[in-house]
């Protein structure tokens, strides 16, 4: 399939489940007042599945195209925006400093479980989720003050996101055939 197909494809398919089904769901790990509701954020996935050989301009604008996108679905302003451009500006450096080779020496292929293994695609996506969702949930509280309710709003909200994010690979990316 061509490349600008899939990632297009990609793109209505992550957007349509972040808009139709997970905005519609408000979570809550305890029902305790105080503890945090919040929704899970997947479609920061799209940029972290592009291409090893995406320039930083075109993800940026593709960031900004998502952050966009969501923001006029959920009212929010360009705060989702901020957040996409960024881990879209910092996908390059965080791949590089996780995978042994040259990004260039993967040419054709997209980071996924297939070509980085599971615990660097894990962690390359981990990191660049927390961070997500620590520029957004700073920008919509825009304020420290709680800071402990802060990092209780990422960190549930991040792992949620992780978790979603491993049922949507399992369900949608292709396994290795090979057995050992």
């Amino acid at each position: 399939m061509n490349v600008y197909l899939k990632n297009t494809l990609r793109f209505c398919i992550i957007i349509l489940l972040q808009v139709l089904i997970l905005n519609k769901i408000t979570l809550r790990w305890w029902s305790e007042p105080g503890f945090p509701i919040f929704i899970p954020y997947v479609y920061p996935l799209f940029i972290l599945l592009l291409p090893f050989e995406t320039p930083v301009w075109a993800l940026l604008i593709m960031g900004f195209i998502l952050g966009t996108t969501v923001d006029s679905f959920m009212n929010t302003a360009g705060m989702h925006a901020c957040a996409t451009v960024l881990i879209a500006y910092l996908r390059t450096n965080v791949l590089s400093a996780l995978l042994p080779r040259n990004l260039s020496e993967y040419a054709g292929q997209s980071p996924s479980i297939r070509s980085m293994s599971w615990m660097p695609f894990l962690v390359y996506s981990a990191f660049l989720i927390v961070l997500h969702h620590f520029v957004f949930f700073t920008i919509e509280l825009w304020n420290v003050s709680n800071f402990g309710f802060l990092l209780l709003k990422i960190l549930a909200s991040s792992i949620t996101s992780m978790l979603f994010i491993v049922v949507y690979l399992l369900l949608f990316t292709k396994q290795s055939t090979s057995r050992i």
